[in-house]
């Protein structure tokens, strides 16, 4: 693949999803630490990843990619993933995190609100943001998982010599928050999932942990509004939207350093 070489601060991290045309990928967004822009990788097949190729949050990548063509959002990169190297880290160890660091690459990008990013979508197709909310809620539904068969089914029809790993489990809850914009006195308010691969991971991992769904729903609320939304907490959230839906905007991930 012709294209250049982007050094980027990964910020999030999709739960994968299958798609007809890719398989299995991971939509993965960051900063170019060049530019200091925001942009899109994608298709990234993470679990087919070479372990050395696998990368977490806040890990600073080197990867070819050219703008994609069928793609016309401007943060939107396609990859060569033969060519992702991690070449270094913000410290994201319990209790060491570098809140500094973080803040210093991150909030520079920071747009006003979550009302600018929806009208800088409409006028110039902004599709990846991140800004202050206010009055923040938490909240889960149930949704159907009677696609799990067919998700089972395209895993066991793979090809012997393609990377063999567990079918993709299709987590029974959508989670979501709703909010104001902290810096924004006409809006209306928003509600928005949340995709990020760190509550969808948490609901799989802690099941063994909790004895009842209400307390492992319970512990995940703890987490993503008890913690990440605290009064103590200088919160942050991580937006994109949809390639066939630009209205439609999902919770990337939440940037939540400690208040001074």
């Amino acid at each position: 693949m012709n294209g250049e070489t982007k050094r980027i601060l990964v910020t999030v991290k999709a739960y994968p999803n299958l798609s007809r045309k890719y398989g299995e990928t991971v939509c993965v967004a960051g900063i170019d630490l060049h530019s200091m822009q925001w942009v899109r990788l994608y298709p990234i097949p993470f679990r087919d990843l070479d372990n050395d190729r696998k990368f977490k949050k806040y890990r600073i990548i080197e990867v070819k990619a050219i703008k994609a063509s069928n793609d016309h959002r401007p943060e939107s990169y396609k990859v060569d993933r033969d060519t992702i190297k991690v070449v270094g880290s913000i410290d994201t160890r319990p209790n060491k995190v570098d809140w500094a660091e973080r803040k210093k690459i991150v909030l520079p990008t920071v747009s006003k609100s979550m009302c600018e990013i929806l009208r800088l979508s409409e006028k110039e197709d902004k599709s990846l943001g991140v800004f202050k909310p206010r009055d923040v809620r938490f909240f889960w539904e149930k949704v159907s998982v009677e696609d799990q068969k067919e998700i089972n089914s395209y895993y066991a029809q793979k090809d012997f010599l393609e990377k063999q790993k567990n079918p993709l489990e299709k987590i029974p809850y959508v989670f979501r928050y709703s909010f104001f914009c902290a810096n924004e006195k006409d809006c209306q308010g928003h509600t928005y999932p949340i995709i990020d691969w760190e509550i969808a991971q948490s609901f799989r991992s802690w099941r063994a942990q909790y004895k009842t769904t209400e307390k492992l729903l319970e512990m995940i609320e703890k987490k993503w509004i008890g913690l990440l939304c605290a009064p103590d907490r200088d919160t942050y959230f991580y937006v994109g939207n949809q390639l066939r839906f630009r209205d439609n905007f999902m919770i990337l991930g939440v940037l939540y350093p400690p208040k001074k």
